[in-house]
């Protein structure tokens, strides 16, 4: 961003809270002037703290007392120009508008702190975000991807939804999982998981000699962020995937996870048939590459691999209706990846209302048609 791209992006807000503070300002003189215009009988003078109380709505401590002073010395104005400034009524007019104002001040103060450290939680949030899941490069190999995180969490960017890409020699090995969960403890186990699968995803030839890893990294360290009231009780559904560079197929283990949608051209959507083990976490410990399959479906040049976790599936709107994600794919099958997670995010929050229940996390491949 250059230097004309920064000042244009502080002047607009300053331009824009020194529209506002006119308001109040324009409201200080006219209740001044109606309030000497009026009749003996009529006090408008008390009316004048609402100005400092809207000016906290959208600016600061300093602006919000300098609004006060003004209200203040605007009551004045109105017992002097009637002569009666030393009255008890005017007296005690002026103590209870300083006292107002010096409250709306403080609150004004403290919200401003409080927003300052929500924004530093901020920032700790998207760097761990960061840390933990890496964004999906544009391209892996011959394949086009994207990702797309929502967390369920307030003010929160991660959760205990998971997934990772890597190359290996031969193509692209994915992995996506979902932690049962939340919190912090689903985040820790989120990172144990994604660490491993770094670790073991190349050095592992097949993907249940990789899930059979996963699993005794599992059983080994998940119950170490398992609170004391759920232990025993931690395990994490996972999907992972082999995508050779070369032909038209991709090898899948599923550990409890749902199977992905297959996207293909003329917005025809297909649900592969995987057989799936158990979550990793559940086993007895001793896992073997034979606990788990390995199925292989199609995926032929043009299409896409739909990948989602069970808050995307689970989301329910008013009705207590599920999220029919694989109807409202197929409006957007023949699109690329980013522009298919930006109408599927857009649509499953109006669906839900604009607030999730669970975390959810999708992926999407696109294998380009050979040219």
């Amino acid at each position: 961003m250059d230097l004309g791209q920064r000042l244009a992006a502080v002047r607009q807000p300053w331009q824009r809270n020194h529209a506002l503070l006119a308001i109040p300002v324009v409201l200080i003189v006219v209740i001044t002037v109606v309030d000497i215009l009026a009749p003996s009988d009529v006090h408008l003078g008390p009316l004048l703290v609402i100005a400092p109380a809207l000016t906290a709505s959208f600016a600061g401590p300093r602006t919000t007392a300098l609004i006060g002073v003004l209200a203040i010395a605007a009551q004045a104005y109105i017992g002097l120009h009637f002569g009666a400034l030393f009255s008890r009524t005017v007296v005690v007019q002026l103590i209870a508008l300083a006292v107002l104002s010096c409250l709306i001040v403080v609150f004004c103060a403290v919200r401003e702190r409080k927003g300052r450290e929500l924004a530093q939680v901020r920032s700790v949030s998207e760097a761990a975000q960061h840390v933990l899941l890496w964004p999906l490069p544009e391209r892996i190999g011959p394949l086009q991807a994207a990702c797309l995180y929502l967390a369920a969490e307030d003010e929160a960017q991660i959760g205990g939804d998971l997934y990772a890409a890597t190359r290996t020699e031969s193509g692209a090995r994915v992995i996506i999982g979902d932690v049962r969960g939340k919190g912090l403890a689903a985040v820790g186990e989120a990172a144990l998981l994604l660490g491993a699968f770094r670790e073991s995803a190349h050095q592992h030839t097949t993907l249940p000699a990789l899930a059979a890893a996963l699993e005794r990294s599992a059983r080994r360290y998940l119950p170490d962020f398992a609170p004391q009231d759920e232990a025993g009780e931690s395990f994490v559904t996972a999907l992972l995937l082999d995508i050779p560079d070369q032909g038209h197929t991709a090898r899948m283990t599923s550990c409890g996870h749902p199977a992905p949608l297959l996207l293909g051209p003329g917005h025809t959507v297909t649900l592969p048939d995987l057989h799936p083990a158990p979550p990793l976490g559940v086993g007895a410990g001793g896992a073997t590459p034979d606990d788990y399959a390995l199925d292989e479906v199609p995926f032929e040049p043009g299409s896409t691999l739909l990948l989602y976790t069970d808050g995307v599936i689970e989301a329910r709107d008013r009705t207590g209706g599920f999220y029919p994600l694989a109807r409202r794919a197929a409006q957007w099958a023949d699109s690329t990846p980013e522009v298919l997670l930006h109408h599927i995010r857009r649509d499953l929050l109006a669906h839900v209302g604009g607030r999730l229940g669970d975390d959810a996390a999708l992926i999407a491949l696109h294998r380009a048609p050979t040219r």
